[in-house]
């Protein structure tokens, strides 16, 4: 190529049309004269004809705008140069031959092997500046629109780069590309990236993400690097610059999230079908999930992620919750409702919001016990709370290694309405639903509320009317029992401690006895009661742990183990067994032995069991200077003993039917499961208060025996306990002791527990 020398002159630039008029004297003076008048400085005198060569030469014809040519492919193209284009380019300074080497301005037509026009030959550092046109920098350079200068920067027309009226310009750019890259443009300038994101973000343009390659490495990268290439660049912005990342609702972490989800593990483990921001988001189109085309749009969701996950979003597609969609619910969920959006983790990930220990209280729950929404559509607003107190429930909420959760019965994503034939949940499928984890299950299983609660039970509501009242009932009970319970015993703590006041003050004289020991429980009474506190105190542990699963008590438990679950059921089955083989073990011990006889018949309620109450009470009060005597058992250890025996056989028929809930609800169905459940869940309350309130009260608190009744640990009382305590007992006792002395020949016939100095 031949360059413009510096003793040239600047090319002239020349009025359009001029080179239509005929070659004359007269037209070149003419055409000389317009020249000055506009300011030309070309080397053209009025009379002289341009220079061979020159611009202006190649002007007298380029000027024509009818000036064409057919190519050898019939193409008819047109030869028009705008002179007043050419003069206001950046190459405005070079004379034409400067790029079209080899024209012989003097042969018209010109030959027809004409030379090519290469930028390069001046702008050598072109391939480095345009990496976005990648194939520029292969030697040789193929020929195409993306290696052609003139596709972007014009022909004669070439403006600086920085100039506004160039057409890649920052203002222009997008329409500039989208001369070739039509349906990119049209869905960038339809993109949430071709709008300010706030004052202080400009729009964006092509170059913002397609100025540098993805990789800039000489080997080629596989998919998978080049995705998580496009990741990193979409991170740059959404992660690294501060306000960009403000415009997004969570922030940062919710996009760098994605490095850790199951997209971005697949990705970093070389699987190339794994998506990336583009595969959800789309490369040109990306819009907010709020804007009605967007991909992430819920209307549009199932359908995009439906390119990897082709079964999961035909069910979805199937499901209520899809149908809901179709109506225009908005609210209805969709696919990062329960699987997060960046940061969607695998669904044997215990820290998924799908992991099946979490699905139903970190995923089903926020729509479903959403007070709002259920409200809103008239959904129950028990359904989670029911689950929730159901086994399967508690046992999730407790951390159990196996549990149901919604998905289990609803399915995970073709999830239907109960009155769907095809629902898993419709009555006629319930039985093969259940039978999944319960073999055997029969239509039996079916009979009764599947998501019903004692705490949730409605009276107008058949399936639930008995355990309505059931729990109702066993409130009402614990309410009146206890309360009486605490109300006796708070009467009974005033008179004991104004007692001890009188005694500090010498008011009252204490009767003076011998210091005695008296055989309380014998060995063997104490063996069983030892069995029967171990058993008891795990039975209440392990149970309310099931029951209330998040009590800072339990917490703390399942933190010694993450096995904590498993064993707290084995523990309390086994608690539940050594009960009932403690209590089978007593029942002998009470027909069998001659003491066993003895206990069972002072046990035995006598109608003193009635009026002593109300003389106890008058007493507290004091109505009645004196307290009622009592012999070896009173009405408090009789209301406990048979209060024990009636809780152990319910506790142990109830806990057998849970036990073995298979068999149970095969037989009585659901519902009477439900019941049985009702019953050993209040039973239980009740006991563990009536200990609480009643038999701690009386061996630990009781002012007369506080800081403990040791009888349980040595089997004795001393001769001033059983005086305040049971006098009538100790005059027994008394009184069998004088008739050994005045008869040894002959013992008694039911001689009374000895005595012991």
């Amino acid at each position: 190529m031949v360059r413009s020398s510096p003793d040239r002159a600047p090319a002239a630039v020349y009025p359009r049309g001029a080179a239509a008029l005929p070659k004359t004297a007269a037209f070149r003076l003419a055409f000389g004269l317009t020249l000055a008048l506009a300011g030309g400085t070309g080397r053209l005198a009025a009379a002289d004809e341009p220079a061979p060569q020159s611009s202006a030469s190649c002007l007298e014809c380029h000027s024509d705008e009818t000036l064409t040519e057919r190519r050898p492919d019939g193409t008819k193209v047109s030869l028009f140069v705008s002179a007043d284009k050419v003069g206001a380019s950046v190459h405005g300074s070079l004379e034409c031959v400067d790029c079209h080497e080899g024209i012989d301005g003097e042969a018209s037509p010109h030959r027809k092997q004409r030379v090519a026009v290469d930028c390069f030959s001046c702008h050598d550092d072109t391939a480095p500046k345009h990496k976005f046109h990648s194939r520029l920098q292969l030697d040789p350079r193929p020929e195409g629109k993306d290696t052609s200068c003139t596709e972007c920067h014009g022909t004669h027309e070439v403006q600086r780069v920085k100039s506004r009226d160039f057409a890649m310009s920052k203002p222009r750019l997008t329409e500039g590309c989208g001369q070739c890259h039509a349906q990119a443009r049209d869905h960038f300038v339809a993109s949430a990236h071709a709008r300010p994101a706030g004052n202080a973000n400009p729009p964006l343009n092509c170059l913002t993400c397609h100025k540098d390659p993805l990789i800039a490495a000489k080997e080629p990268a596989s998919i998978a690097e080049q995705k998580l290439a496009q990741a990193k660049l979409c991170e740059s912005c959404h992660v690294e610059k501060p306000d960009v990342a403000s415009q997004v609702l969570r922030q940062t972490k919710f996009v760098a999230s994605f490095d850790q989800s199951v997209h971005g593990a697949a990705l970093h483990a070389g699987k190339q079908e794994a998506a990336t921001c583009v595969d959800c988001h789309g490369a040109h189109e990306m819009n907010r999930a709020i804007t009605t085309g967007a991909r992430m749009n819920k209307q549009h969701q199932s359908a995009t992620c439906a390119k990897c996950h082709e079964e999961q979003a035909r069910d979805f597609d199937s499901s209520v919750h899809a149908a809901a969609l179709r109506k225009g619910n908005a609210d209805s969920a969709v696919c990062t409702d329960c699987h997060g959006e960046h940061d969607i983790r695998g669904h044997k990930d215990p820290t998924s919001p799908v992991h099946a220990s979490n699905v139903a209280q970190q995923v089903c729950a926020s729509c479903h016990d959403s007070l709002r929404l259920t409200q809103k559509y008239g959904l129950s607003s028990q359904t989670f709370q029911t689950f929730s107190d159901s086994y399967h429930g508690l046992a999730a909420r407790g951390g159990a290694v196996e549990v149901v959760n919604c998905a289990s019965c609803h399915s995970a994503h073709a999830i239907k309405s109960s009155l769907d034939p095809t629902s898993t949940i419709h009555k006629s499928n319930l039985a093969r639903t259940c039978g999944e984890c319960h073999p055997g299950a029969n239509k039996r299983f079916a009979v009764g509320a599947v998501h019903v609660s004692p705490q949730t039970a409605d009276a107008n509501d058949a399936n639930a009317r008995v355990l309505y009242w059931v729990a109702t009932i066993y409130v009402w009970m614990i309410v009146l029992i206890v309360g009486g319970m605490a109300l006796h015993n708070l009467l009974d703590f005033f008179k004991k401690i104004r007692r001890k006041l009188a005694i500090q003050k010498g008011l009252i004289e204490p009767e003076h006895v011998a210091h005695r020991l008296y055989l309380r429980m014998t060995a063997h009474e104490r063996f069983q009661h030892g069995a029967l506190v171990i058993s008891f105190v795990l039975l209440v542990v392990t149970g309310f742990m099931l029951r209330y699963p998040e009590a800072w008590w339990v917490v703390g438990i399942r933190n010694l183990s993450a096995r904590a679950f498993e064993w707290r059921s084995l523990i309390h089955r086994i608690a539940g067994v050594v009960m009932l083989v403690a209590g089978v073990w007593h029942v002998g011990y009470l027909a069998l032995s001659p003491a066993g006889r003895s206990l069972l018949r002072d046990l035995l309620p006598r109608w003193r069991d009635v009026t002593d109450p109300w003389k106890v009470l008058r007493y507290n009060l004091g109505l009645s200077p004196t307290k009622p005597e009592f012999p070896r058992f009173s009405y408090i250890e009789k209301a406990e003993y048979w209060a024990l025996v009636w809780g152990t056989l319910l506790m142990g028929v109830t806990g057998m039917i849970l036990w073995f809930d298979n068999t149970s609800m095969g037989l009585i169905t659901k519902l009477g499961f439900d019941v049985s459940r009702a019953i050993h869940f209040y039973e239980a309350i009740l006991a563990t208060l009536a200990i609480i309130v009643w038999h701690f009260y009386f061996v630990i608190f009781n002012p007369d025996v506080y800081p403990m009744n040791l009888a349980w640990l040595t089997g004795r009382m001393s001769e001033e306990e059983l005086l305040e305590e049971h006098p009538l007992q100790l005059a027994d006792l008394k009184a069998a002791e004088a008739a050994q002395k005045n008869s040894p020949a002959t013992p008694p016939e039911n001689p009374p527990p000895p005595a012991a100095s």
